[in-house]
């Protein structure tokens, strides 16, 4: 594998490959993210995984670049990568169109499509979580069929709803919280993504697997109240 420790400030940094070998890239940084998880470098106070890196947050007091640098160099030189047990995936009940996906249609449009098979083909497969970011509990989701890949709006929402759920180039995602957006909506979920006061807060992790299951509007409130 090819990688390299790019240093962010002087309390954090971040491990980017830029070749995964033999193995996958989700495999191999779901491999370094257990690897450092279960043995966390002295001075380490956080590690975070993207899709193509790792970052760690550090106090520079108990340890340094070249320390943390060394100890990757022979942590990543024995370690051994392999595909993750499959895991049930996580269900999120999704109302779609109307108020709650106002994209559907142009979506459907861009593609030659009606709404109907758009619904079909985001509920057909299994999600893998690439990634946790942009916001907390915000999933980027891998696995969107290539007849849904749509471009992220022209002009974003100043506001999204939480609970929506959008496409964005060859990604899908759940908003966890109302904010700003660019995603094209094309549906929402009364499942609540992050909540501080649970353990662990965000409800899906990297790795996790994830099926959307198409809900009635009129389900909405009964699906609010048992989320």
């Amino acid at each position: 594998m090819q990688w390299n420790l790019i240093p962010l400030g002087d309390r954090a940094c971040t491990v980017e490959f830029s070749d995964p070998g033999s193995a996958t890239m989700r495999d191999l940084i779901h491999c370094v993210d257990a690897a450092l998880r279960a043995d966390t470098p002295t001075g380490v106070s956080a590690v975070v995984p993207a899709i193509r890196s790792i970052t760690m947050h550090y106090n520079p007091m108990q340890t340094t670049l070249p320390v943390l640098g060394a100890r990757l160099d022979l942590m990543l030189g024995s370690l051994t990568v392999s595909a993750p047990i499959p895991r049930a995936p996580v269900r999120i009940p999704v109302c779609y169109g109307g108020e709650f996906g106002p994209d559907l249609e142009s979506v459907a449009a861009a593609h030659d499509m009606s709404c109907d098979a758009v619904i079909d083909a985001h509920t057909a497969v299994d999600y893998v979580v690439a990634m946790i970011g942009f916001l907390p509990g915000f999933p980027y989701l891998d696995g969107l069929s290539e007849s849904l890949h749509t471009p992220r709006r022209d002009i974003p929402r100043t506001s999204v709803p939480a609970g929506s759920v959008g496409i964005g180039g060859g990604s899908t995602g759940i908003y966890p919280f109302s904010s700003p957006g660019g995603w094209q909506l094309i549906g929402r979920s009364p499942r609540t993504l992050f909540n501080a006061h649970r353990l662990p807060p965000s409800l899906l992790q990297a790795g996790d697997h994830v099926r959307f299951v198409a809900i009635a509007h009129d389900q909405w409130d009964a699906q609010v109240n048992a989320a």
